[in-house]
């Protein structure tokens, strides 16, 4: 599928910077443990966030050509001392403004590093979008406040996910993903609340060693039925298949198969 446009990326990663940065403020505590990251701490996981934008921004900004070490990146940590919302959210809403400053002059087809195939400004704007879409997820469930997402970055999210696997088939011998090939098996995902306007379902082909996939409403060997909020997050792994938002049709231990194996790498 095509990405969507390196503007709609930018407005994307503001928005949901902005959300984030709601969260910090909301009087979350920002000690208790993310459910999906159970290795974080709510403050952890925003720090984790806002470091890995500063580092895409310095990578952008400089037209790095090869990978930037993390230590090389100014204040990549976050602010200092723990436990203080204004300043985590004054560092963030920084760190937002830079970010976006930076894809904004750069413009998608600026050579940069980047990984998985694609040495453009333009990788980075969408990476980071989906990056701080699916984190903020983990903010929220940590919070214990509602989450949505808009259909378009839902969707494209799901493509990118989709893109990075057959990367890691391709290109990555010992990840896990190599081992996703089951021919005769299929996946099917389906959003099913008023999605027309991105065509939100997907068909998943195990049958080669690279996956093959493409938008459209096919049968399959199982089915993954949902909202598409519900169906992004499942598939990202952060909502249990038992959900009741969900519905599992068909090979349930193929689905959880995919879900054990396919990795970013």
């Amino acid at each position: 599928m095509t990405p969507l446009p390196h503007v709609r990326y930018c407005d994307e990663i503001a928005h949901q910077v902005g959300l984030l940065r709601a969260v910090v403020t909301s009087g979350a505590d920002l000690s208790a443990t993310v459910p999906t990251c159970p290795d974080w701490s709510l403050e952890e996981l925003v720090r984790h966030m806002g470091g890995a934008l500063r580092w895409v921004e310095l990578i952008v900004r400089t037209r790095a050509q090869e990978e930037v070490p993390q230590d090389k990146v100014p204040l990549i940590g976050g602010p200092d001392g723990q436990g203080d919302p204004a300043a985590l959210d004054a560092w963030l809403a920084e760190t937002g403004e830079m970010i976006v400053a930076a894809l904004r002059e750069a413009g998608p087809d600026t050579k940069v590093w980047g990984w998985a195939g694609v040495l453009n400004a333009g990788f980075w704007a969408r990476r980071m979008a989906h990056e701080v879409t699916i984190h903020r997820a983990d903010a929220t469930l940590a919070a214990g406040q509602p989450y949505e997402v808009a259909p378009d970055i839902a969707a494209d999210a799901i493509d990118e996910w989709l893109e990075i696997v057959e990367w890691a088939q391709r290109t990555l011998p010992d990840d896990p993903a190599r081992d996703l090939r089951r021919p005769g098996s299929s996946i099917h995902l389906h959003a099913t609340d008023d999605t027309t306007d991105v065509n939100a379902e997907w068909f998943i082909d195990l049958a080669d060693d690279v996956l093959a996939w493409r938008r459209g409403h096919e049968k399959a060997t199982v089915a993954l039925r949902g909202p598409l909020t519900a169906v992004l997050l499942a598939f990202y792994r952060r909502l249990p298949l038992d959900s009741p938002e969900l519905e599992v049709l068909g090979d349930r231990e193929l689905l959880e198969f995919w879900l054990e194996r396919a990795t970013f790498g």
